[in-house]
């Protein structure tokens, strides 16, 4: 069974199960090829309440008679297929069935499909409506596998899918169009890929007539910027046409735009126009912006007349740093000059130029298939090495890390010093993903040089540069977030100077070294708006453990990108806003912004970014207790990682499901699991990742009676603690001894421990200390401290939302002999949603506000099946059998002030 298949039957479930409580009536639309009446056949197939019946426009009588029917004998679905081409005495009947069902509420459900490229017949305009949306790469994917009769490469799937655009009927029409050769990569795709025959196959004989051109000239002006829509003024001049002047059917508009209902139908009319016919519509359309000073005109103009002449203009509109014009029309702009350029060595050029913009906007399949063409024999050393560059950054944000690395290094190598330097940066930013020092120390030593003393097997003490006598320090490397991704192709400055000594010295554990360097890149991010520099920024603030300003430079970066219309740098900078959030100790926000990040990242084909993601909502999931959230989480991060090579990420996601463990009252389990990343030996977790699940690993091994297990790593802790990149590490250094100690000495080293999270934000680390304090005292019998610092422990992890483990404190105190204080939320009268975990209430207050279960998961950015199983524990725990019941609590709660 198909990937599409499967969804659409997820969808048509979901819905059935809402009509149920919702009316009985929706209308089922889309664009041409969505698969409207499979959608029909999948419930039909579904529906087990009743009979079915398929209903005709030469047959619409019936459906008085199969109404009463229905009240009589039981439930009835009723499927009526493309009823906007019903006539108009037929859809009147079909609006007064659906009237009926709605108002009466006979046990009918109607699901009716209408053409989603033009308006809705007025008779069933005003019903509810469900939009089939595109597929997502995930759903297209098992459809491709299905319908193709040989393998398919994955860089051939990935390029139909992302020409298809989520569209099933065109991404079949492309499959049955190539060969096996093609298919498996043997020979080179046609280009364009999509074009007017697969378009016309897949459209039919839905395109309407253009008399005034006014269709042809919207999709030439929409094709142009890459946008969904197009001026309205600028259309309208160049059709000579009124401003009041009706629309086709296939148009619509607002807020001064034109757009057509359906994208297929847009690429349709281009693409199936005469040549001669899209010329003229460019050239009316360069006539009509003739005024404006940016680069449409001569797009346009290029388009009409396609004259090599243009080919220095549009590069140097493209390039000029003082335009706004957003990255994608810049893109646009060179790949069109590249095309008109003759010169082999000035087309790679602008090849190259276009790819960086395309990086920019988030096109990463587009980046690389044009630094193919900007890597060619014809280019001069300068471009290829420009475009290895720039081909290691696209790598180490989606594809294997250790080709980013490879690609750096021959960027160095081909590059004059300057950019060459920001090549070996890359490299070591590559070799810090896959968790490899010896490499990242390579790249950052001068010349490239291999590290004179040779790193040390464990990772744990790594090797010092020279130092004073008096000077021998041991040290650990580090950091809670990942390696900043080399900055754009602009001449290096300081700031990478200073990055690359900084990390070294961190890396050598000489701290002493790093904190100057590494400030530096701090302050010089944080007075400026440049987004690159501002993500160093937030890196070098997360080595420094200032949490505060890598806070500040991750916000200001995400700002900043969007300023620049820079797609590319918001799920990075989005990255280290949830991770700095993390490191502070606020796992709520953090969720939010890798929520938001990961959204980002599979818009913008950012696989690596999104497994970071990943990794951060499961740890984030771990503190709220949501089991199957760090499962689903963690088992995404690491099927990247795994694929591409990225140990950092691979080292969060088992921290996460260790964690966990730890939580649901697991230690055995957790300890298993967090022994080979923490102790020395092969399988150790990344270098700058394994000291922050030492806490966790430590209170694992004490809680299943193997204290013995954690004495080394504690000693290694030690060290960490004492160079002051981890806020949280001084207390939790001190709670690790105490699980360790003897009685005597362990009481004051959790009192020294509760001293030391005074000194830093973050509810859930202080609570943790608490809970295992009382446990302590409750075991010695006294009692009275234990019930204070466990009530203490229950109410900072409710705080916090972290409710397994305050569920860990109650059952502690009544092991004591004390039933836990009711906290504010749960008492009477505060409300029955106060009993969800924090993800069923997100999950509740989506659903009550009429989202469906996939428009939840997209928002949450977890599956369907999460949401189902979710949303059954949610009607479970409050008693509702329906989604109405949920909406009326939700509203009622809401009113009485209840907090969701």
């Amino acid at each position: 069974m198909t990937g599409h298949t499967t969804a659409r039957q997820r969808l048509t479930a979901e819905l059935l199960d809402a009509l149920r409580t919702d009316g009985g009536v929706r209308v089922v639309t889309g664009e041409p090829g969505c698969g409207r009446s499979t959608f029909l056949d999948h419930a039909a197939r579904l529906f087990r309440a009743g009979p079915v019946r398929h209903v005709r426009a030469d047959r619409a009588h019936e459906l008085d008679d199969a109404l009463r029917t229905a009240t009589a004998s039981g439930p009835l679905l009723l499927c009526v297929d493309d009823a906007d081409l019903w006539d108009a005495p037929s859809r009147a009947a079909l609006a007064r069935a659906a009237a009926r069902i709605r108002e009466t509420g006979v046990r009918t459900t109607l699901l009716l499909t209408v053409a989603g490229h033009r308006p809705p017949p007025p008779e069933v305009s005003d019903l509810p409506v469900l939009r089939l949306g595109p597929l997502t790469p995930a759903e297209a994917a098992p459809l491709i596998r299905e319908r193709a009769d040989s393998e398919v490469a994955p860089a051939v799937r990935e390029e139909l899918i992302t020409e298809a655009e989520g569209n099933p009927a065109l991404l079949l029409a492309l499959v049955r169009r190539l060969s096996p050769a093609r298919l498996s990569g043997r020979r080179a795709l046609p280009r364009p890929l999509v074009d007017g025959e697969v378009l016309a196959d897949v459209v039919g004989d839905r395109l309407p007539d253009d008399p005034g051109g006014l269709l042809l000239t919207t999709a030439a002006a929409a094709r142009t910027t890459g946008e969904e829509d197009a001026d309205a003024d600028l259309v309208l001049r160049a059709c000579r046409a009124a401003t009041d002047a009706p629309l086709p059917d296939l148009l619509t508009r607002g807020e001064g735009r034109l757009r057509f209902r359906s994208a297929l139908m847009a690429r349709a009319v281009y693409a199936l126009a005469a040549p001669e016919h899209r010329r003229a519509a460019h050239l009316a359309l360069a006539e009509a912006a003739r005024e404006a000073e940016d680069i449409l005109p001569l797009l346009h103009r290029s388009w009409a007349v396609p004259d090599p002449a243009l080919a220095a203009s549009l590069a140097s509109a493209a390039t000029d740093p003082a335009s706004t014009t957003p990255p994608a029309l810049r893109r646009t702009a060179l790949v069109r000059a590249a095309e008109l350029t003759p010169d082999g060595a000035e087309r790679a050029r602008r090849h190259l130029a276009a790819a960086e913009q395309t990086l920019l906007a988030g096109g990463v399949a587009d980046a690389l298939r044009l630094l193919d063409q900007a890597r060619g024999p014809s280019a001069p050393t300068p471009v290829r090495g420009g475009a290895e560059l720039l081909r290691g950054a696209v790598l180490l944000a989606d594809g294997p890390v250790e080709d980013a690395r490879e690609s750096f290094l021959l960027a160095a190598d081909l590059l004059p010093p300057p950019a060459a330097a920001r090549a070996t940066l890359g490299a070591a930013d590559a070799a810090w993903s896959a968790g490899d020092p010896a490499s990242c120390l390579s790249a950052l030593a001068p010349a490239r040089t291999p590290p004179t003393l040779p790193l040390a097997q464990a990772c744990v003490r790594v090797p010092q540069e020279p130092a004073a006598p008096d000077d021998h320090r041991g040290g650990v490397a580090q950091v809670g977030a990942t390696a900043p991704r080399p900055e754009s192709v602009t001449p290096v400055g300081d700031v990478s100077r200073d990055h690359r000594d900084g990390m070294r010295a961190v890396l050598l554990a000489r701290f002493d070294l790093a904190a100057a360097p590494l400030r530096r890149v701090v302050e010089n991010g944080l007075h400026g708006t440049d987004p690159d520099r501002l993500l160093r920024s937030a890196a070098a603030a997360l080595m420094l453990g200032d949490v505060t300003s890598a806070r500040r430079a991750g916000a200001r970066a995400l700002a900043a990108a969007r300023t620049h219309s820079s797609a590319a740098l918001e799920p990075r900078a989005l990255e280290y806003l949830a991770y700095a959030e993390l490191r502070a100790g606020r796992h709520q926000l953090a969720r939010t912004h890798a929520e938001e990040g990961l959204r980002t990242a599979e818009r913008t084909g950012q696989r690596n970014t999104a497994a970071h993601h990943h990794a951060v909502l499961a740890l984030a999931a771990s503190i709220e207790g949501e089991a199957d959230l760090v499962t689903e989480h963690a088992e995404a991060a690491l099927r990247t990682a795994r694929r591409h090579g990225l140990a950092q990420a691979a080292t969060l996601a088992h921290w996460a499901a260790a964690r966990a463990d730890l939580g649901a009252g697991r230690p055995r389990e957790a300890a298993q699991r967090l022994g080979p990343l923490v102790r020395p030996g092969p399988r150790r977790g990344h270098f700058a990742v394994w000291m922050l699940a030492v806490p966790c690993f430590v209170e694992a091994a004490a809680s299943a009676g193997r204290p013995q297990l954690a004495a080394g790593v504690v000693e290694d802790f030690t060290l960490w603690a004492a160079c002051g990149a981890d806020p949280q590490a001084p207390s939790q250094l001190l709670r690790c001894r105490a699980l360790l100690a003897a009685p005597d000495t362990a009481d004051e080293l959790y009192l020294r421990a509760l001293d030391q999270h005074d000194d830093t934000a973050g509810d859930f680390e202080r609570a943790r200390t608490e809970l295992l304090y009382g446990k302590w005292l409750r075991r010695r019998r006294r009692l009275r401290e234990a019930r204070t610092r466990l009530e203490e422990a229950r109410l900072g992890f409710e705080r916090c939302g972290a409710p397994l483990w305050a569920q860990q404190a109650a059952a502690e105190l009544r092991a004591g002999g004390a039933a836990p204080t009711t906290a504010p939320a749960a008492s009477s009268g505060a409300g029955d949603l106060a009993r969800l975990t924090p993800q069923q209430l997100r999950i509740a207050r989506y659903v009550a506000e009429g989202a469906t279960n996939r428009e939840v998961a997209l928002s949450l950015s977890v599956s369907t099946r999460t949401v189902d199983y979710h949303l059954r524990n949610v009607f479970a725990t409050l008693g509702l059998r329906s989604r109405v019941e949920l909406v009326r609590l939700v509203e009622q709660e809401e009113k009485t002030g209840a907090r969701l």
